[in-house]
């Protein structure tokens, strides 16, 4: 019966599998957690069947705890009905398992438990045993050894196992209904964790028959979805421990009080508004939980539990608080009063309270605070308010945490002789408090991001002093030491302090960490040979090279930073000193050289030296703990390595110098490094050459004091092969798995949503959750933060400015820089910054505990994956869309981490004059670490160039024919210099003849052959700075062999084609793809038809001497397919801008010239496939694509083409009666 009992109860177990993905991370694993918690209630046995069940096969010599095993003879039963017969037979764990056949290890197993059971001696045959499990219908096997010594250890084994008694079981997160019959049997169970299943209250396991167990102390049921609680366990008269939080509980059963013997009690996470008085009647009930439910006032009943001393009752709605009724709880000394909505606290007397030591009022809306009556007050917590006054009694107080309020006066009466703590960050003190100063036992002391102008002498004197943090103020200088303090740790970063105390580092031996970052420091104090100075940041200040030597003086320094200052040389014989060295940091000065003597640190594990003028590699290869290496934005040309790398080495970053050429040896030693960073080969389609005209972006992410990164981004300067971009950055906070995921599948979701939908909100929200879902059991206990940045033109109006379009979860934030002011467009979803979300966690009943995390697990309340805490965790992203404009500068995407130790106004400022994305990022990357950053730290910068310049209508190029081929003659507009395109055409031909005789425009015979073909030209794409002008004045046509090449016999459209990967021009030879776009003129007057054979104009003069034709790169068709039809080849042949060059003519209609000197034009033969057309040509000039004449053939290249035009007319007739056309083919441009 009781083997029948156990199977039924896992054939249940395995129908909930579908369930089981929503509390455990791996479904494949549950037999193997399942095993651990069954062997200690003696259910190994079920385990090993599972192992079958869930397609996990596995022998029975690797099953855990195997204690004996063998093939003996087996009989079933107390009588002798049943036959004796050889079987595998196994003690494992407290289970015997006899299996049904011999040397079966697969098949079913017989599971007997023997913990409560019998091992007796059977004396009717020679060394056999009988083996019997506990219970009223226990089951028996006899078994028989072959030798005495086995059957001696059976015995003394299987003793061992049946007296074991269990008292604790754990079945939590298991999904249970029912408490597994057999675990009845066993009187000996103390405490029973069910916490995270499914629990039942009627049927033979359900919570109604935990009264059974007669010796249950301890009873865990909380996340079970119970509803009310069952009356039925007030019987259990033995409990002293009851959870039963998270249950949706609106109501406690006045039967509660019959549990006198109840210590604890935890209803956290319910609906309660009231407690019964019958809970009165516990009076030993010292610890009660009452958090995060909807009371509005303190229980009368808790006046009556004079054993409780903690009111626990944080995440509740007391919007006032009697401090009266403490008065009448003698006996409470901790009240922790969270995440309530309290505005006042009101005093019914006088009469003073001695029994409350700690109080807990965090994140509530308090104004005004006056606990002057709390006598015995030893620790408050009174951050996140908006407290503007602050009194207390000092006779008793340790500690006073204030942060983040509105203080602008904090009374404490009398001195706080007892005061070791003291935290008022983040408010708007001027002074520091005088009764701080005379607090003779005062150890910690942090006044940072206030308005304190100086520092009292007495408090830098401090002899009690070991912590001082006045960070973010504005201290102009320090005063003098007189005498040895006892000073530790000194934060004077982001002030104003110009010079340190001569003496400083004399009198303070003790100090083993400062940081003056973002100071005005031009020098330090002199040599000092006692400093215990091991960390010392000097980041961001004004020092040269003569500070360098008043660093000897410090030879226990482990690490120093001193980017972002004014060296230019570090002096060897200095560096050499500093043996004892870890991390250095010498990013951002004008150092040309890393001294050799570096080599003499050989404890060195750090050199960040980005963003110098670096141009030989520094000796740092041979040192024996080098882990980090950082030398991009330099100017190295090559690296001399040694044939074998140090085996600690784990990145190197050789990025951004753009001299530097790695020989493939080199490359295959640097192979064997985990991480090597060294700048790509540019791409060189279209659309990329495009989109690095408008914008590019640089990444910097480093580990900090972590030994892995947790921070992935996300970058694609060029996306869906269009003018777009997808920036994101993804942080994983302490597992690095999930921004993997999201950084290789991210984009390619985006992508399909943005096809779905064009609503901003909708298709970005839906990347987000497609995201969260594709996660799969990754995301189930793991979670990670999200931003993504969508660059695109306006849906609305394709031909229209460039729009942004945001979505983030968690604490990654992207910031816009318009007009050098910081722009936030994302919202940090975290308890502490965003007062709804956490109102929405407290009303949906989560567990916020003390560190203000989401059931201990995280402070974000949007994340992508954590399903396990849902609904308090969503996935749901803030979306936000905004059009970029020409003050748009920069757009800056960072974590947690580097925002909290680097304000949004100072990021952009400080890399605002910085031209290269790369080293912008790095340098806000190394000023969060120095400004104390130790967490995984990453920064994108992505340099915005939406404006005139950049802009991508398809009106830049050559001048533009107006209506029936009127040409302007008006200059053509000059792109921007970092385009990269050339901006000057030669001044021996006008703009006008570039467009008629390359033939990317038509005169009116061609433009009438074009339309007869029965194509319509789309629209002109034109941005919201260039306005389509009126058809009477502009307009664009396109040109006849154009129209032929598109009406190709093979039915295919030039859409179907795509463009040479680059274009090379050597200066003798020019391989080109050739398509004369329109540019946009600065002027649009017409001009007479014939203009276009008229004499060449005056152009402007290049400064290179040759002459520079303004190229498009236009898809074709294949090279083979001819022109449909004789008639319009000779339309063709008599067009002046086809006969003037004598040429070979392209299948896309550009016809360019074969002159002797330049050879032959080459072009491909075959073009990869891409959905772009000659409509959908690139809308920047790529700066390959142009037509160069070297200087020396300018002169005879302009007379061959006076020739060419002066011959025209005659040789018209000519080319009318020639049959046969000229030498001209189709090729694959």
């Amino acid at each position: 019966m009781l083997g029948e009992a156990v199977y039924t109860f896992m054939e249940q177990t395995l129908q909930l599998r579908p369930l089981l993905t929503c509390t455990w991370s791996f479904v494949q694993w549950i037999p193997w957690h399942l095993r651990s918690v069954m062997e200690r209630v003696g259910r190994t046995s079920i385990c090993s069947s599972m192992e079958t069940w869930s397609e996990k096969p596995c022998q029975v010599e690797q099953l855990d705890r195997i204690l004996l095993s063998g093939v003996y003879n087996v009989r079933k039963g107390k009588t002798q009905l049943h036959k004796w017969a050889e079987r595998l037979v196994i003690l494992c764990g407290t289970c015997l398992i006899i299996s049904s056949a011999k040397d079966c290890h697969t098949g079913k197993m017989h599971i007997l438990p023997l913990v409560g059971g019998k091992v007796e001696e059977v004396k009717r045959r020679q060394h056999s045993l009988a083996f019997s499990c506990a219970g009223a219908q226990a089951q028996t096997y006899h078994v028989c050894f072959e030798t005495l010594a086995e059957y001696q250890r059976w015995h003394r084994q299987a003793s061992t196992v049946v007296s074991q008694r269990l008292s604790t079981v754990d079945l939590s997160c298991y999904s249970l209904e029912e408490v597994p019959e057999h675990l009845f049997y066993s009187q000996d169970i103390t405490y029973l964790n069910l916490r995270h299943n499914f629990m039942r209250l009627d049927g033979s396991g359900g919570l109604d028959s935990l009264c059974r167990f007669s010796q249950l102390k301890g009873l865990n049921l909380s996340h079970n979805r119970l509803g009310e609680l069952p009356i039925l366990l007030c019987e259990i008269s033995n409990l002293t421990e009851l959870n039963i939080s998270c249950n949706g509980l609106h109501h406690l059963p006045n039967q509660i009080g019959s549990l006198f013997n109840l210590q604890t009690l935890c209803l956290d996470g319910n609906f309660l508004t009231s407690l019964p008085e019958e809970l009165g009647h516990l009076q030993q009930l010292c610890s009660l939980g009452l958090s995060f439910n909807n009371f509005s006032e303190v229980p009368v009943v808790c006046e009556k539990l004079t054993a409780l001393d903690k009111l626990a009752m944080a995440g509740n709605q007391l919007e006032t608080l009697n401090l009266g009724v403490l008065n009448r709880m003698s006996h409470i000394r901790y009240v922790d009063l969270r995440l309530n909505h309290l505005r006042r606290l009101s005093v019914d007397s006088l009469e003073g309270n001695k029994s409350v030591t700690h109080m807990d009022l965090r994140d509530n809306q308090l104004t005004d605070l006056d606990l002057s009556f709390l006598g015995s007050l030893e620790q408050l917590h009174c951050e996140r308010n908006q407290l503007r006054e602050l009194t207390l009694s000092g006779f008793s107080l340790r500690a006073l945490y204030a942060n983040t309020n509105c203080l602008m006066t904090v009374n404490v009466y009398p001195v706080p002789t007892l005061l070791t703590c003291l935290e008022i960050s983040c408010n708007q003190l001027l002074c520091i408090p005088d009764w701080a100063c005379e607090a003779k036992k005062l150890e910690v002391l942090d006044m940072s991001y206030n308005l304190l102008t100086e520092l009292p002498s007495r408090t830098l004197s401090s002899l009690s002093l070991r912590k001082l943090m006045v960070g973010h103020n504005h201290v102009q200088s320090l005063p003098p030491l007189l005498e040895h303090i006892p000073l530790e740790v000194l934060d004077l970063q982001h002030n104003l302090i110009t010079k340190l105390p001569e003496m400083m580092f004399f009198k303070a031996l003790n100090l083993r960490y400062l940081n003056v970052s973002a100071n005005s420091l031009e020098s330090l104090p002199g040599e000092e040979s006692l400093s215990a100075l091991q960390l010392l940041y000097l980041t961001n200040n004004k020092l040269t090279d003569q500070c360098i030597p008043d660093l000897v003086g410090h030879p226990n320094l482990r690490v120093l930073h001193l980017a972002n200052n004014q060296l230019q040389t570090f002096p060897a014989s200095k560096l050499s000193k500093l043996e004892q060295l870890e991390e250095l940091n010498l990013s951002g000065n004008k150092l040309k050289t890393i001294p050799t003597t570096i080599a003499n640190c050989k404890q060195l594990h750090t050199l960040i030296a980005h963003s110098n003028e670096i141009s030989i590699f520094p000796e740092i290869l041979h040192l024996p703990r080098i882990q980090f290496v950082d030398l991009s934005c330099n100017e190295l040309t090559e690296i001399v390595i040694p044939e074998v790398l140090p085996a600690t080495l784990q990145e190197l970053d050789l990025t951004g110098n753009m001299n530097l050429v790695l020989e493939h040896k080199t490359l295959d030693i640097f192979s064997h490094i985990a991480t090597l960073k060294i700048d790509a080969k540019p791409s060189l389609t279209a659309d990329s050459v495009l989109s690095s005209t408008l914008w590019n972006h640089g990444l910097a992410e480093m580990a900090g004091q972590r030994n892995k990164l947790c921070v992935s981004a996300l970058a694609l300067g060029s996306f869906a092969d269009s003018v777009e971009a997808v920036y994101g950055m993804f942080d994983g906070d302490k597992n690095e798995e999930l921004p993997r995921l999201l950084q290789c599948t991210m984009a390619d979701v985006l992508l399909e949503e943005v096809q779905q939908s064009n609503i901003d909100s909708v298709f970005m929200s839906n990347t987000f959750l497609v995201s969260h879902r594709k996660l799969g059991m990754a995301g189930q206990k793991l979670g990670s933060s999200a931003v993504l940045c969508y660059i695109r033109h306006d849906a609305t109006d394709l031909a229209g400015s460039f729009t942004l379009t945001l979505a983030n979860v968690g604490t990654c934030q992207a910031i816009l820089c318009r007009s050098g002011k910081p722009l936030p467009l994302s919202k940090v979803f975290s308890l502490e910054q965003y007062p709804e979300e956490a109102r929405r966690v407290k009303e949906q009943k989560a567990i916020i505990t003390e560190d203000n995390k989401v059931n201990g697990v995280t402070c974000c309340t949007r994340m992508l994956g954590c399903t396990y805490l849902h609904p308090w965790i969503l996935p749901k992203p803030h979306v936000y869309s905004i059009p970029l404009t020409v003050q748009d500068e920069m757009l800056l995407l960072g974590n947690k981490a580097l925002w909290e130790y680097l304000s949004y106004t100072e990021a952009v400022m400080a890399v605002r004059h910085l031209h290269d994305p790369l080293a912008a990022a790095k340098k806000i990357c190394t000023l969060a670490q120095s400004y104390g950053c130790q967490d995984n730290v990453g920064a994108m910068v992505v340099c915005l160039n939406i404006g005139e310049d950049s802009c991508t209508c398809e009106m830049h190029g050559l001048t533009l024919p107006g209506p029936g081929g009127v040409i302007s003659t008006a200059k053509p507009a000059t792109p921007s210099s970092s385009s990269g395109i050339a901006s000057e055409f030669s001044s021996e031909l006008s703009a006008s003849e570039v467009s008629s005789e390359v033939g990317s425009t038509a005169s009116d015979e061609h433009s009438g052959a074009g339309l007869d073909a029965g194509l319509v030209p789309r629209p002109e794409r034109r941005c919201s700075l260039h306005p389509v002008p009126p058809s009477s004045i502009f307009q664009r046509q396109p040109s006849c062999a154009t129209f032929s090449s598109n009406q190709s016999d093979n039915g295919l459209d030039s859409d179907d084609e795509q463009p040479v990967e680059g274009v090379m021009t050597n200066g003798s030879k020019v391989e080109v793809e050739v398509d004369i776009h329109c540019c946009k003129g600065k002027s649009l007057e017409p001009v007479p038809p014939g203009a276009e054979e008229g004499s060449p104009a005056a152009g402007s003069e290049d400064d290179s001497g040759g002459l520079v034709f303004r190229i498009r790169r236009q898809n074709s068709m294949n090279s083979n397919i001819l022109l449909a039809g004789t008639k319009e080849r000779c339309e063709l042949q008599k067009s002046p801008s086809t006969c003037c060059l004598y040429g070979k003519k392209l299948s896309n209609g550009s016809i360019v010239p074969l002159e002797e000197s330049l050879n032959l034009i080459e072009v491909a033969t075959e073009v990869p496939k891409k959905k772009t057309g000659y409509f959908a040509a690139p809308t920047q000039l790529e700066p390959e694509d142009r037509f160069v004449v070297p200087p020396d053939l300018e002169e005879e290249v302009k007379e061959r083409i006076k020739q060419h035009h002066e011959s025209g007319a005659e040789q018209e007739p000519n080319e009318k009666a020639a049959m046969a056309p000229p030498d001209e083919f189709d090729t694959a441009l």
